[in-house]
């Protein structure tokens, strides 16, 4: 089957974040937006006739989550797309991975105790682990020495991984996911490894062609995986995620909490229709989208090193999100975006939500045409500054 992804789909007036809500992050309406990590690529044909089933069906009772179809999609998509093999026992279920955080950070944490991340962090994480009353301890991308230095203090009790690294887009190695398992349990730190963008790796940007590698095959102690389709698939609306936790104990802890002090027995069925679909049937349309992504990609590299060789800026190796460093040209953060929204009338996500002065988070998850207006914007902003 041939996937259109050229032809430009309208999402004014559907309540969408990215389009409609653009003001409340950037004080205009009407803005071009290259923001928040959603695609503006309707979800896979696949997909889109298992909901039109569901929904003709007419009946939205009460949904378990707990049976062969949702759990051996999960199994079987693990096993195709990574070689890996889980356990279905100790799959669980809950509307958002970022719920399934905050969830596990109640189990695993105490007001005050340190969460470990990496910085630059994805702004989500900032606002869950400080909404809850815990420590936030950054350490910088690639610096074992200050890793270790902040999982060896007492009070750590978690290390939050994101992998594939969001923002930056890092696929984590082999080598380094075994050394934060080691640090884990050296420091009896529990891991909830965060891996919705797992889905997205770009072989052609990573050394030696190195896919991703989830994190059920380095836990030990307590850890948690959790992800979702939402993310690869496009439909985040539809809610839905699930995790997998490797000790007995916290999975029936896990599920208790879900059931009973949160009332989330009951999942969204049409969330449940989606992943079985995705999982099952949508592996061809991810594949030419994650190609057709990586030709926006490229072309962003293309257009933004030949106006300012001085970047070198390289593709990410994983996701739709360019995170591009611009402190080589010298240029203010507060000024740029002062350009780019009342000038160029285009949004792009500034380094700064994210902890890091000096860069943008920029979405390519679109059409290769809007790719283009956005990266002709920012470089013209560029040249009135730099």
């Amino acid at each position: 089957m041939s996937y259109d992804f050229d032809t430009p789909v309208d999402r004014h007036g559907t309540w969408s974040v990215q389009w409609d809500g653009v003001a409340d992050r950037f004080g205009r309406d009407g803005l071009l937006p290259f923001t928040i990590s959603d695609m503006d690529f309707a979800s896979p044909p696949e997909v889109l006739d298992a909901l039109k089933r569901r929904i003709e069906h007419g009946i939205f009772g009460y949904t378990d989550w707990r049976h062969e179809d949702f759990l051996s999609a999960i199994r079987d998509w693990f096993a195709g797309r990574y070689s890996t093999d889980i356990d279905t026992d100790r799959i669980v279920y809950g509307p958002s991975v970022l719920n399934q955080l905050s969830q596990l950070l109640r189990m695993w944490t105490g007001p005050g105790d340190g969460v470990v991340v990496h910085t630059p962090t994805y702004d989500g994480f900032l606002k869950a682990i400080s909404g809850l009353g815990r420590e936030l301890r950054g350490v910088p991308l690639g610096d074992p020495v200050a890793l270790e230095r902040q999982l060896a203090r007492p009070d750590s009790k978690v290390l939050v991984l994101c992998s594939p690294h969001n923002p930056t887009g890092t696929v984590w190695t082999e080598a380094e996911l075994k050394e934060f398992a080691r640090l884990a349990e050296a420091y009896d730190v529990a891991v909830i490894s965060d891996e919705i963008h797992a889905d997205f790796v770009h072989t052609d940007f990573v050394p030696e062609g190195r896919g991703h590698l989830p994190w059920t095959r380095f836990g030990t102690g307590r850890w948690a995986l959790i992800t979702s389709a939402t993310k690869a698939f496009n439909f985040p609306a539809l809610s839905g995620s699930y995790g997998i936790i490797g000790d007995p104990g916290d999975h029936a802890a896990f599920l208790r909490r879900m059931q009973t002090g949160e009332g989330l027995a009951s999942p969204a069925v049409l969330s449940l229709t989606a992943h079985i679909a995705a999982y099952r049937n949508g592996g061809p349309w991810l594949d030419r989208l994650n190609a057709y992504v990586a030709g926006n990609l490229r072309l962003v590299a293309e257009r933004l090193n030949s106006a300012f060789p001085e970047l070198r800026w390289q593709p990410p190796q994983a996701g739709y999100l360019a995170w591009i460093d611009l402190r080589p040209l010298g240029v203010d953060d507060a000024a740029l975006q002062r350009e780019l929204i009342d000038r160029e009338r285009v949004a792009i996500m500034p380094g700064t939500t994210y902890g890091s002065d000096g860069f943008l988070r920029f979405n390519v998850g679109c059409p290769r045409a809007k790719a283009e207006q956005g990266v002709d914007a920012l470089i013209r902003a560029l040249h009135r500054l730099a």
